[in-house]
């Protein structure tokens, strides 16, 4: 339960990160953020452990139990989300969504790899256009060959995204309910971002 995720908001309650719960209680309790409700209410850690927890899930403390946030909005962080995804290999996976881009598939993300379309070998860059989410088996296939070379066709051609890597929480299995009207403005890039891929 405190591994939870819990999304960060900043000043102006734009997602900017996803944190453990046990950091968002911390936050709370330091006065850097405020747990936000179903209600778009915001509460200190004080008021917040004072709230019902019927109906809701919560973590046992020695002040007794108190409710689990799913949402925070710091105090004094303004900065805006960037718009420029930075190349990682998470990114990569969220972009093409945890899914081989050749066979299709969505196995648990320890048998997903890297894999560049064009391979190193043969001058192939390590780029968002030149790599892509691939499954273990279809990566062992592939060996050091162009996809026409192995047989294998991609599903999308690979580009750099346009959106923030938050905005996959919204189709994500981990975005939670409470998290969909501030993720809105970032569900539209990431559907736009699926149909240009």
């Amino acid at each position: 339960m405190v591994n939870k995720s819990v999304l960060v908001l900043n000043r102006s309650y734009l997602p900017v990160h996803v944190t453990s719960l046990r950091r968002a209680f911390s936050l709370l309790y330091q006065e850097v953020a405020r747990a936000v409700d179903e209600g778009y209410e915001s509460f200190d850690f004080e008021s917040w452990s004072r709230l019902s927890t019927f109906g809701q899930e919560s973590v046992g403390t020695s002040l007794g139990a108190i409710r689990v946030p799913r949402v925070i909005a710091l105090l004094h962080f303004d900065r805006v989300p960037m718009r420029h995804v930075r190349y990682s290999r998470v990114n990569v996976f969220a972009r093409d969504r945890y899914t081989c881009q050749y066979c299709g598939v969505s196995p648990h993300r320890s048998q997903l790899n890297l894999d560049h379309v064009v391979p190193r070998s043969h001058g192939g860059k390590t780029s968002w256009e030149n790599v892509v989410c691939s499954c273990v088996d279809c990566n062992r296939r592939k060996g050091g060959r162009t996809p026409e070379q192995a047989r294998l066709r991609l599903l999308r051609r690979p580009r750099r995204p346009r959106w923030s890597p938050l905005a996959n929480l919204v189709v994500g299995p981990s975005c939670d309910e409470q998290w969909r009207p501030f993720l809105r403005g970032a569900d539209g890039d990431a559907r736009g971002a699926a149909a240009a891929g």
